[in-house]
Formats: structure tokens, sequence, C-alpha cells
């Protein structure tokens, strides 16, 4: 593996053959050895609870814990958009759902099994989502009068008799924390902030979670801060001991490892994984990214990521003032013969929109990554949508095409990053990739790729010619030349003015217009051609073929599934190349007497299918910031069949 690749691993990677056992570091004095887990197949826990109670790193810790556990895995953190949500209040409440199985799972699960919440507000929020039967774990020293008013209750659903239909375990958090910290050196508001990693010690024996992964993150977290790092490890080890020691639990529970191919693992978000797609596609083509943004929810994680490497690939990473600096940059960066990157979400990719053009005139190669979310205008920032299709496939002025592609989970986003790349440099155009809050923010055990493996492609730039033309383009590709600024005998100016054919003079001649608006959409429309085979996963024809782009993947995938498990017969593709369509796309779908298509939007795939090939599509519809539950597939998928 060479040097640069090696950066891809964290203190989160593991090895599938090392995953056998796990010993959990606590200092437990009694035990119940008698107290066997009981084996489950799956689990799906919710964390809920206020912003400030570190509801997200108690679910990123656990979710590295249950990584190197084995099992498969699938997260949803949800975070209010308010940077200051009054503590206590419903706006305020922040959740993480992660579920994990002796199985692959594509999906972080529809229902949680367990609640955690430590407010009445989390309670109130999340409640109707358990199942009837299901185990809540509570903060009893939240639900004090104060926090009932916030929450809007009139008096402790604890106490009333309308949780009598779960399990509900009730422990004083607060309360065991602080006396378990009794001597740390901090005050009583920095000891509470503690209280989250005594809950997650009470969930790691719960499930039987190694400790060591979280034990090591803290020390290299608050490693500056050794009286914070002492306090949070005292309370991770209080909450395991307490739930080890009392009767409070009648029986703690396992999950197998899941069966996953051996090899080198790390859990791995959307936004990582896209980064680190960038930064091995200019490793295997030999050039040197350049990524500029404005900070945006949810895409400004791919800044940090990305800014973090510099040292390690010579990645070059700008913070501009503005989204059109941003972009105008990257434009920049490609025109030097960099591969010049982009990215942002929602209302920010209104803003890049004249520039993607200039990109497009100019025929430079330039990666747009749009991490969309909930709109219009600005929205609901941390929410999730696929409502921005319309907008990367005909949303610029003037007849203005490029490729657009879309990542089908968190971990496919490292290799749509790569073809992204690829397609971009080869065929010198814009290339847009359409994420999504989901897929950003999500995460799942990714195994490392041998670096051999991945697609080799590599980078032609015209260096010498008898006569230079900017604009005589390849006759397989349609590409035009691209040439670093300064080579001698090939100075040549590009611009956002409509260019004379071949020679790329300005030009306002109409026939000449109306043909260079022909060879820039003929040339996307070539970039199908290096497309792979479109796969059906099914039958190649039948009575319901259903058809699903970006993060709807994993629900609609686990619903033909369970279709399919009842006898019944459903054909599936995901699409990941969204425009140009692929070219054997027209006659898969003709062999089918329905075609259902689910989207987070009203419709906006549906509406391209219906008018690229004339057929009637069937759709399934969902615009409420959150992704498909597996039941809402599967139920269309039922009254279809």
């Amino acid at each position: 593996m060479p040097a640069p690749y090696s950066k891809f691993h964290s203190h989160a990677s593991y090895s599938i053959n090392q995953r056998d056992r796990h010993v959990s570091t606590v200092a437990a004095d009694k035990k119940h050895p008698k107290l066997e887990p009981e084996v489950l197949e799956r689990v799906t826990i919710r964390f809920a609870g206020d912003s400030g109670d570190g509801i997200q790193v108690q679910g990123n810790q656990f979710t590295l814990a249950t990584a190197i556990a084995g099992n498969d895995l699938g997260t949803f953190p949800d975070f209010p958009a308010e940077i200051r949500a009054p503590a206590g209040t419903l706006p305020g409440v922040s959740s993480f759902q992660i579920s994990f199985s002796q199985h692959e799972i594509h999906t972080p699960g529809d229902a949680p099994d367990v609640l955690v919440v430590f407010n009445p507000a989390a309670l109130k929020v999340h409640l109707r989502d358990l199942g009837r039967g299901g185990t809540i774990i509570v903060n009893s020293d939240s639900f004090n009068t104060q926090g009932l008013k916030k929450a809007g209750y009139e008096k402790s659903p604890l106490d009333d008799g309308s949780l009598a239909a779960y399990r509900l375990i009730q422990i004083p958090m607060s309360t065991l924390n602080t006396r378990a910290l009794e001597e740390v050196p901090l005050t009583a508001q920095e000891k509470n902030r503690s209280k989250n990693f005594f809950a997650l010690g009470v969930v790691y024996w719960l499930y039987d979670r190694p400790l060591e992964p979280t034990v090591q993150w803290i020390n290299e977290k608050f490693g500056n801060t050794p009286d914070v790092a002492t306090a949070n490890l005292t309370a991770l080890r209080a909450g395991y001991n307490f739930a080890d020691t009392t009767e409070i639990f009648t029986s703690h529970y396992t999950v197998r490892r899941a069966p996953l191919p051996p090899g080198d693992y790390r859990n791995i978000s959307g936004t990582e994984a896209i980064s680190y797609g960038l930064l091995a596609a200019t490793y295997l083509s030999k050039t040197t990214l350049f990524y500029a943004s404005y900070p945006i929810t949810p895409a400004s994680d791919m800044l940090h990521t990305l800014a973090a490497h510099k040292n390690d690939f010579g990645v070059k990473t700008f913070q501009a003032e503005d989204e059109i600096a941003a972009i105008c940059a990257a434009i920049g960066a490609s025109y030097a013969g960099n591969i010049g990157a982009t990215g942002t979400s929602g209302p920010g990719m209104a803003l890049k929109g004249e520039a993607i053009g200039l990109a497009v005139m100019a025929e430079l190669p330039l990666i747009i990554i749009n991490v969309q979310r909930a709109g219009p205008s600005t929205g609901m920032p941390t929410k999730s949508e696929q409502t921005d299709l319309l907008q990367a496939v005909v949303g610029r002025n003037g007849e203005c095409p490029v490729v657009v592609l879309a990542p089908r989970s968190a971990a496919d986003c490292f290799a749509t990053a790569i073809e992204a790349v690829r397609l971009a440099t080869k065929f010198m155009t814009p290339v847009i990739i359409l994420s999504d809050g989901f897929l950003a923010n999500s995460s799942e055990p990714w195994r490392l790729p041998d670096i051999d493996t991945l697609p080799e492609f590599s980078i032609r730039r015209e260096v010498e010619a008898k006569v230079f033309h900017p604009y005589e383009r390849d006759p397989d590709t349609l590409a035009r030349p691209w040439v670093i600024p300064g080579t001698p005998g090939l100075e040549h100016r590009i611009g956002g003015l409509e260019k004379e054919n071949v020679t790329g003079n300005v030009s306002y001649d109409p026939v000449n217009h109306e043909t260079m608006v022909y060879l820039r959409a003929q040339k996307v429309r070539h970039v199908a051609m290096d497309y792979p085979p479109t796969k059906v996963d099914g039958d190649p024809s039948g009575t319901l073929l259903v058809v699903g782009w970006g993060s709807t993947y994993g629900p609609i995938r686990t619903a033909v599934e369970n279709v399919r498990r009842k006898g019944k017969k459903v054909s599936y593709v995901h699409l990941r190349y969204l425009w140009p369509f692929p070219n054997d796309l027209g006659g898969i779908l003709k062999d089918f007497e329905t075609v259902l298509v689910p989207e987070l939007n009203l419709g906006q795939l549906r509406m391209l299918l219906r008018g690229e090939y004339g057929l009637p599509v069937v759709g399934l519809n969902k615009v409420q910031g959150q992704p498909f539950k597996i039941a809402e597939v599967q139920s269309k998928i039922e009254e279809l069949i």
C-alpha cells in the first residue's frame, strides 16, 4: 500500500481478522457470570437529548465500538438547525440512531427498539417512533417541574401511566454521575457534561460493547485537559458498573459479528468518503487537487477533512469569502491544470450557477459536490432531501449541459468521487455529485480497497502542436485539449463569451453558436458511452421495476428483499449516472409493465424519465426532511404488485 493511501487509516480502523474477541477494560468490582447475554440478530438504538448533552458524540462512540465488535451497521444522526436552541425545548432536541446486526444491513432501521432520552423534550419528540414493548432508558433527574414545563407536559409521563406499553428504565443519571465524580476537581456544570458517557457505559454493558475504543478516544481527545479526560473515563466506567452491579436490568444482550469479507476496515461517513475519493483520484491521476468552498451546512466537513490532509497529499484547500468566489477559484485551478473542486449545499448551489456555465463554455473539468438539504431558500439546513436533481440537470441559463452522478451510500461516495474525476478529465466537462444530508452525516463500515484495484486513468495534456486550436476536438470523446497556461506555442484564450468552433475566437455568428451548443450537448451525451452496463437486480423483465437514486438505496433494497421473501417478484435498478442517462436504460424500462420511482422530492427523476422515454412512471414521494422508512417503500411495492 503506497504511503499516502495509508493515511486513510485512523484510530477507528480495525481488521476483520481480529474482531473475534474483545475484552472491556472496566473496573467492575462485582460481576454476574450467571447472567449470560441473550443473542439478538439486530438491534436499533436511538439516543436523544439536547445538543449540549453530547448526543452526537455518544452516537459516534457507540458506532465505533459496534464496528470494532464486528457488526454491520447503519447510522442516522439528526440534529436541530438552530445553533443555540433553548435547552430542554422541543426545537432543541438532537438524536442519533444506530442499527447493528449480525447480517448485512443497508439502513439505520425504521424505528428504535431502545430509546435513550436525557430530558422530557426528547421523550416527547421521539416516543411516537418507538414500538409497543420497546425499551425507554431515561434520565429521571431531568423530569422535574422546569423540564416538564419546557416540553409541554402537565404532569410527568414517568408517573401517569402513559408509558405502560413500554419497558421503562428510570436512572437518575445526573445524580449518579455527579456522585461518581466527587473526587474530580471540576465544577458541577463541567461534571454534568460527562453524563452522556455515564449513559454510554450503561448501554455498552446492556449490549456487550467493548469500551477500549472509547477509552482510547477520550485519552486522545482530552489529552491536554487531564481532569476532563478523567471525568469522562470515570463516568463511562461508572455507567457500565451501575448496569452490571444493580438488578435494574433483568438481562443483557449481544449481537454476533457479521460475516463481512476479510480486510482492513474503518467507519466512514459520506463526507469523509467523498473527500478520500477526491484524494485517491488525484493520486491515481498524478494531479494536484484544489478544493475551494464557503462554509455551509452540511457540506462544510469536506473542507475540514481535506484541509487536514494537505501535508499528506499536497491538496490545496481554500475557504472563500462566498460561494461565487469558491467556484471561480476552482475553475481557475482547473484552467491551470489541477483538479478543481468545490462543495456546497442547497442555496449555495444556486449561487454557483453562473460560474458552472463558465466552466461549461470554457470546457474545463470541474467537480461540484452538492450535499442536498431541505429547501427552498434557507429551508431546513440540517434535514435531508433529494430536491436539487432538476437544478443539477437543467438549472442554469442557456443550454448548459453537465454530467450528474449520485452515490448510493456513505461508502459509495468514495467510488463516485473517483468516477466523477475520471469523467470530468476525460471529457473536459463539469461533473456534479449529488450527495445529501443523510449520506453526509451517516456512517457505515468501509473496507479499505487495495489501491491497485481502483480504476486506472491518466490525464492527457497537450504539450506540443504544429498548429494549435483550443477547440479542436478528440474524435471519440469530443473533448477539447487541456493545456496548462504558459506552455510554449500553445497560447490560447477561453472565457464565458461564445467561441468560434475550433479556433476559440470570440464569435457572435448565429450558426456557429448553434453548432457549439450542439457540440457541447453531444459531448455530454458521449459520456454515457463510458458507463458500465446498467445492473438489473432481479428478472430483466416483468411486472414491476423499482428505480432509485442516491440515499434511497438502503430502504428500497431492503423493501425489495422483504417482498421477495414473501414469494413475489420485483426487480430493482439503482442509478449512479443521472445525466446523461445510461444508453441501455430505456430498453430496460420498456421491459416492465410498471416502473416505480421512490424519491425524496415531488417527482424529479420521474419527470426526467417520462420526458426522455415517454413511458408512464409511478412515483412514491416524500418531502419531510427525513429518509424513507423501509415500510413506506415496501407498502407501495406490494400495492402495485
